[in-house]
């Protein structure tokens, strides 16, 4: 069974511009923050990012770039003065192209898999097995629990191959949870998640993670960016897109496979990777600690507009319609 969509040629390709603003409009004024920034799209065999740039209001006093411990690039600000509002703008150019087609048949049996990533000692395991292992246990939003065993355990039956199960998986929970922005928010527990069966991309991926890390498997939260579409008839607006979260679990013939149980497909040729990590904690686009500022909510602004579309959506204007980077 094939997965993903029917093969192409690799050299067909698509490319975006991404726009992803965030406003913090302070209730008092802001003495020192610090901020970490995961916004900058990944370069991975698929994917190409032609050109990135962030742009910051105020200027920080000190910003520092560095690669975090899953490879991530991070951008850190230090702010010393007094602000009532913080502007930070993404944007980016990203190219992507197809991924080699996956067969769920040529995986190798799940339990396979599973006993392949157990700790035994004196046995050496390759470098991409002990990266695997990393994403086993448990993490901040994620559970390892014989509940969550129990409900993968309809997909994971005996020698059945590791990513027809995932892929089983996968559109069960889009069939039995509702999307429903209003049901949680970045604290709800993944058990509150089960319990309800409804959240938002987050939840999916965090719930999917935790079905699959209960059964001994290595999966990872991914971060990034979907190819959203308006009405028909309706154009495509300014900021009415959103960051968007799926998962990828580790197989031993084919590396890291992603899955979206958002939209109960394997990301192609919509999907843009921002970053990765054990869940949302390790790749939150923007994390900081500040002194003073009272209250405040972020507003939050995220357009994706495929190359054939720019000057309908931006006009004329703006820096974006600038010559590509080859």
């Amino acid at each position: 069974m094939t997965l993903l969509p029917p093969s192409a040629p690799m050299a067909a390709a698509v490319r975006y511009h991404i726009r992803h603003d965030t406003l913090y409009a302070y209730d008092q004024p802001v003495g020192e923050s610090r901020q970490l920034l995961r916004l900058t799209p990944r370069e991975l065999p698929w994917q190409r990012c032609l050109t990135h740039r962030i742009d910051v209001h105020p200027e920080p006093a000190r910003r520092q770039q560095f690669i975090d411990g899953f490879g991530n690039a991070v951008q850190s600000l230090h702010f010393e003065r007094d602000h009532e509002e913080l502007f930070i703008r993404a944007e980016s150019w990203v190219c992507l192209a197809l991924r080699p087609p996956v067969v769920a048949a040529e995986s190798p049996p799940w339990e396979a898999v599973r006993d392949g990533l157990a700790y035994r000692a004196g046995r050496r395991n390759d470098p991409a097995e002990l990266d695997a292992a990393g994403y086993l246990f448990e993490s901040s939003h994620v559970r390892v629990k014989r509940d969550f065993a129990e409900y993968a355990g309809a997909d994971f039956k005996p020698g059945v191959p590791l990513l027809a199960a995932v892929n089983g998986l996968m559109r069960r929970i889009f069939d039995e949870f509702t999307f429903d922005p209003e049901a949680t928010d970045v604290s709800t527990p993944v058990t509150e998640v089960f319990e309800k069966r409804r959240g938002v991309c987050q939840d999916y991926a965090h719930f999917m993670l935790s079905c699959l890390r209960s059964l001994g498997l290595a999966a990872r939260y991914v971060s990034g960016y979907i190819l959203t579409r308006p009405p028909a008839g309706k154009p495509r607006l300014i900021g009415a897109d959103a960051t968007h979260a799926w998962i990828a679990v580790y197989c031993p013939r084919h590396g890291w496979v992603d899955f979206d149980p958002t939209n109960a497909l394997m990301p192609a040729l919509e999907h843009v990777t921002i970053g990765w990590g054990r869940d949302f904690a390790d790749v939150s686009p923007l994390r900081g600690v500040l002194l003073g500022g009272g209250g405040h909510e972020p507003k939050i602004a995220v357009t994706m507009v495929p190359e054939g579309e720019l000057a309908a959506v931006y006009g004329d204007s703006e820096a974006v319609l600038a010559p590509l980077i080859e």
